[in-house]
C-alpha cells in the first residue's frame, strides 16, 4: 500500500537515501530542507509525489506549518522521519555557549517539533511510524563529541517514552541507531568547536581510530528502511550496519559491571 512520508533533512545524506527510495517504489514524500533548491532534483524525477518544503527544524512554527501543508497536500501521513540533524566535534571543555545550544536546539528540539505536529495527526488516524534518527553515540559516549552523545542521548530517552506512551494509540515509534556510514555528517555539515592544546593527544588517537575505519555505504540502508516501515510489529531500536554491535555490547557489560563492583556502597545509601 503506498504510503505517506514526511522527512526532515532530505537534502542529502539519509534524509534523501530514503525520501529517493520510497519515491522510486511509488510512495510520496514530503520532504523538507533548509535549502529549498537542493530537493529540484526530486521534484524533476518524481513530479507531484513529492512535496518539497523548506525548514529549519529549529523553527516550531515553521515546522507545525511544514507537517499541516503534508497533510493538506496528501491527505495522510504514514511515516515521520526525524532525520535533520549535525555533528558538533569538540571536547566538553571547549564547545561554546551558542554551539552547544545550537546543537540541543536542531538535535532534540528539532525532533520534539516535528512530534509534536505529526501526534494529531497519527492520532486521529490511529496509525502513523515515527523514525527517530539517533546514532551509536546516542548509546556510546566518545571524546570529542561530548555535545553530540548528550544531543542523541536525550532523543533516545524522549523517544523511549514517547513510544510507551503512544503505542497505545496505534502509533509505532522506532529509533534508528546508525553506525559509521559515508555521509557527510563529519564533512561540511558538521560545526567545531575551537581546540585547547591540552587535548590533542586524545585527539590524534580518535583521528587513528577513525582513519582504520571504513565508513560503509550509506546506499545500503534503504532497503532495510523499506523493510522496517512495512513491518507490522516494528522494532522500538534496529542498529544499521553490524560496527554498532561489539561496542554496545562493550559499554553495557562496562557499566553493569561497574554497578555490580560498587553496589555495597550504594547498598550504604
Amino acid at each position: 500500500m503506498t504510503k505517506t512520508w514526511f522527512i526532515t533533512g532530505a537534502s542529502r545524506g539519509f534524509g534523501r537515501i530514503w525520501a529517493t527510495a520510497a519515491l522510486a517504489r511509488g510512495d510520496r514524500v514530503a520532504a523538507t530542507a533548509r535549502n529549498l533548491e537542493s530537493l529540484q532534483p526530486l521534484v524533476d524525477q518524481y513530479g507531484g509525489t513529492v512535496l518539497p518544503i523548506r525548514l529549519d527544524v529549529t523553527d516550531r512554527g515553521a515546522v507545525t506549518t511544514a507537517v499541516q501543508e503534508a497533510v493538506t497536500a496528501f491527505g495522510r501521513l504514514d511515516v515521520v522521519v526525524n532525520n535533520a540533524g549535525y555533528g558538533l566535534f569538540g571536547m566538553v571543555e571547549e564547545v561554546g555557549e551558542e554551539q552547544a545550544r545550537a546543537q540541543l536546539d536542531t538535535n532534540v528540539l528539532g525532533p520534539l517539533w516535528v512530534t509534536q505536529a505529526a501526534l494529531p495527526f497519527l492520532r486521529a488516524q490511529g496509525s502513523g511510524h515515527l523514525l527517530q534518527v539517533s546514532s551509536l553515540g546516542g548509546l556510546a559516549a566518545f571524546p570529542g563529541l561530548g555535545l553530540y552523545n548528550a544531543s542523541k542521548w536525550a532523543l533516545e530517552g524522549m523517544s523511549e517514552a514517547l513510544a510507551q506512551e503512544a503505542g497505545p494509540l496505534g502509533i509505532h515509534v522506532t529509533i534508528v541507531e546508525p553506525g559509521p556510514y559515508g555521509t557527510d555528517w563529519s564533512g561540511t555539515s558538521a560545526v567545531h568547536a575551537e581546540p585547547i592544546p591540552a587535548y590533542e593527544p586524545i585527539r590524534e588517537a580518535r583521528r587513528a581510530g577513525a582513519t582504520a575505519r571504513t565508513p560503509q555505504d550509506p546506499q545500503a540502508t534503504a532497503e532495510v528502511i523499506l523493510e522496517l516501515v512495512d513491518s507490522e510489529e516494528p522494532p522500538l531500536r534496529l542498529f544499521l550496519g553490524t560496527y554498532p554491535y561489539p561496542v554496545v555490547e562493550a559499554a553495557y557489560r562496562r557499566r553493569l559491571e561497574t554497578w555490580a563492583a560498587w553496589r555495597p556502597l550504594a547498598a550504604k545509601a
